[in-house]
């Protein structure tokens, strides 16, 4: 029993949290997928703001889907 939790340890200890997606880079990308990359780094930052304001407002996790579908539609809404 104890190599078993001495090695459940040492997984624990290695695995990395999975990160987030980086923000796509519009210069390292090819010139005919430039405009593609810009609107998807767009998306991104607006998805971004999107999170960091529902972890300013503590919304729950069961109703976080909601409000992030809710604040990217009045972004949408804005511009």
């Amino acid at each position: 029993m104890r190599p078993f939790i001495f090695i459940a340890a040492i997984v624990l200890l290695v695995a990395t949290p999975a990160g987030s997606q980086a923000l796509v880079d519009p210069s390292k990308v090819a010139p005919e997928f430039r405009e593609a990359a810009e609107k998807r780094r767009a998306e991104q930052i607006r998805q971004r703001e999107c999170a960091l304001k529902a972890d300013l407002e503590k919304v729950l996790p069961r109703d976080r889907t909601a409000f992030l579908n809710q604040c990217l539609e009045t972004m949408a809404a804005k511009q």
